[in-house]
């Protein structure tokens, strides 16, 4: 089946070996675009099913254009190309609105991959550059405020979550083969470290948390 698609690369010779390659795998070209103002119009004009964009174009950027294509198109796709593996340009691209991004060095038979992906409603991401994206949310995630990254011990953590799962300080112990008078120390601990004042307070931090799912 026939499949519309825009490519935009200021890069004549790129553009056409792109077509060549997807031309050969079944796919039919809408048109092309050197720039990303026109690529702009051409997806207003022609509606296709995916555009491919690369980040570094005169007048009007891939990123840019990505977003005014996602904002007057929604339905098309858009897979961008780009010579950087750095996690904020990765990031950049997404949050414009991109279905999949590649390394513009990356083999002609990716594109093609990538394409099929996002036609079929998938998200893709080159394997060359996911250990980027897994490091930068790994990072992100460890710099959150967390039980576990506010000195929040690994016993603490347990009481914790059977406050939230609404254990008395007697099952507590029993539970622990502590003392009461231990899980209530380790209890204020807890309150104290998260700056909590309540057992509902330390409940909805648990559950927020992922502490327990309760």
């Amino acid at each position: 089946m026939a499949l519309e698609i825009l490519i935009t690369d200021d890069h004549t010779l790129f553009r056409q070996g792109l077509r060549s390659l997807l031309e050969s795998e079944g796919f039919q070209m809408t048109a092309e675009a050197g720039d990303g103002r026109t690529a702009v119009k051409l997806a207003k004009q022609l509606q296709p099913r995916a555009a491919i964009i690369d980040v570094s174009m005169p007048g009007l950027n891939g990123i840019e254009a990505t977003k005014q294509i996602r904002h007057d198109c929604p339905e098309v796709k858009v897979i961008v190309l780009s010579m950087r593996s750095d996690s904020r340009a990765v990031l950049d691209a997404f949050a414009a609105g991109a279905c999949a991004y590649l390394l513009k060095e990356a083999a002609f038979e990716e594109v093609a991959v990538a394409l099929k992906a996002v036609l079929q409603g998938k998200t893709y991401l080159s394997p060359a550059i996911a250990h980027v994206v897994v490091r930068n949310s790994i990072e992100r995630w460890s710099a959150k405020p967390g039980p576990m990254r506010r000195g929040i011990s690994g016993r603490e953590r347990e009481i914790l979550q059977l406050v939230a799962e609404g254990r008395s300080s007697r099952e507590m112990a029993a539970s622990l083969y502590v003392s009461m008078k231990t899980i209530e120390t380790h209890r204020k601990q807890i309150m104290d470290k998260l700056n909590l004042h309540s057992v509902a307070e330390l409940t909805k931090y648990a559950i927020r948390e992922g502490v327990t799912s309760l």
